[in-house]
């Protein structure tokens, strides 16, 4: 398989080997193109068997938390059939999360924009297997609310519309996609994480139980049901089957979105990608995420299990290679003081910790620390996690940890002769602009 050229807004590289699952081409699929490649919509036995099928597939969940998806499922299934008055079917509530408020990413909008009616063949299924009477397609800035509205009007018109589905532009915000914030705004609310329990499952959208899925895991799931649990095996590792999408940016010749066999490792996706010789590191997972070294971090798996275990985790699916020339520790400072403006303010480890630990980073990055303000910053790292409504204290810390470890060279000559030249450079990883303080809709 050659890859193909795509828009530079809209970049699609596919992997040199193996059939692309996801993503057909650098179009829009109608809905005649869509049923010609993958066939029509199937009508299942019945609610369980896709349950069933998802669970033998080993599916996870796509938007970062990895969570098996015929879990999810069967939960808000069992809860809908518990909770359901006398009478009234379509209790349920499936929600298309597609916010996409991570930077670094772009999986999600290639998805919507190029392969729009496998996301909306995921929803009619998942509505039909947990008894939903109601749907939600929540897309980001990112997202093209027009294309997707031109797909579910031809689905109307071909009769091929099983629910109704409600498109909804998610609010600006880092944690606009988070799951209880997503249901916080289909409330009426503000994008703000809640405490659980009670989880969506219980209690969510419309005070109903909720099913929250990332639009890739939707659209594996209208493949699940086409083609199998064992058909969907047939590519990835045993413990991550499948493939996923994943955004690869920075010192590559050829940056995009990519369709990755999971348990690839990281070197070959990397080299498909066109990396650089002077590449020094690689942040994975996004802004949550954790920095690995080049090219020591090579034969990690691409998966779930295989980050893990090397300390990262494949979060939204980004890639983000740092070149020998930039300063990871001032990339990591810009990537700090943006979730610290961007968290919610509503709990102690944000409103306190996130700004301590953002301004230890960007003293270490800009300035000379000394060993009261390491000391500080590492303290930081063990005080926030496992404290907040939401994981973001937790992903902040893990980024800076992982930051002072793998940065330890230019750590110490910071602190000897202060910032390197590096941090004086163009930043490589995108950090949208604070807004002034009266634009902060997230506090």
């Amino acid at each position: 398989m050659t890859a193909r050229e795509y828009p530079a807004e809209l970049t699609v590289q596919p992997p040199p080997l193996g059939e692309l699952r996801l993503l057909a081409g650098t179009q829009p699929l109608s809905l005649t193109e869509h049923i010609s490649r993958y066939g029509p919509i199937p009508r299942l036995a019945g609610p369980a068997q896709l349950i069933a099928e998802v669970e033998r597939s080993g599916l996870t969940g796509r938007g970062g938390a990895a969570f098996p998806a015929g879990r999810k499922l069967r939960a808000v299934a069992e809860a809908a059939r518990v909770r359901a008055r006398p009478g009234r079917a379509g209790w349920a509530v499936v929600v298309a999360n597609g916010s996409e408020s991570e930077p670094a990413s772009r999986k999600d909008a290639v998805l919507l924009a190029l392969a729009p009616h496998l996301v909306l063949d995921g929803i009619a299924l998942c509505a039909d297997a947990v008894g939903a009477g109601r749907a939600y397609l929540c897309a980001g800035h990112s997202g093209s609310t027009r294309a997707l509205a031109a797909a579910l009007a031809e689905r109307d018109r071909a009769g091929l519309s099983r629910i109704q589905v409600q498109l909804t532009d998610t609010p600006d915000g880092y944690l606009s996609g988070q799951e209880t914030a997503l249901i916080s705004v289909l409330n009426g609310g503000a994008p703000l994480p809640t405490f659980v329990p009670p989880r969506p499952a219980e209690k969510g959208a419309n005070r109903r139980p909720t099913l929250v899925l990332n639009v890739e895991t939707l659209a594996q799931i209208g493949l699940i049901a086409r083609f199998g649990a064992q058909w969907f095996r047939s590519v990835g590792a045993p413990d991550a089957p499948g493939s996923a999408l994943v955004t690869v940016s920075g010192s590559v010749d050829r940056p995009g979105v990519r369709e990755v066999p999971l348990g690839t490792v990281l070197g070959e996706v990397l080299r498909w990608s066109g990396l650089s010789r002077s590449a020094q590191a690689v942040l994975t997972g996004g802004y949550f995420g954790t920095w690995l070294p080049l090219p020591g971090a090579s034969a990690v798996p691409v998966s779930e299990p295989g980050l893990r275990a090397a300390g990262a985790a494949l979060g939204a699916g980004v890639l983000a290679v740092l070149p020998e020339a930039a300063c990871g520790l001032a990339e990591t400072a810009r990537i700090t003081g943006f979730l610290s403006w961007q968290s919610a303010g509503q709990c102690g480890p944000c409103r306190n910790g996130m700004p301590a630990l953002a301004e230890a980073m960007n003293h270490i990055a800009f300035g000379r620390p000394g060993r009261d303000v390491l000391g500080w910053a590492q303290q930081l790292t063990g005080l926030l996690p496992g404290r907040g409504a939401c994981h973001l204290p937790d992903g902040a810390a893990g980024l800076v940890a992982s930051a002072l470890r793998v940065f330890a060279a230019d750590l110490t000559e910071h602190t000897r002769s202060g910032p390197c030249q590096g941090a004086a450079g163009a930043p490589v990883l995108p950090v949208p602009a604070a807004p002034m303080p009266a634009d902060r809709s997230m506090r």
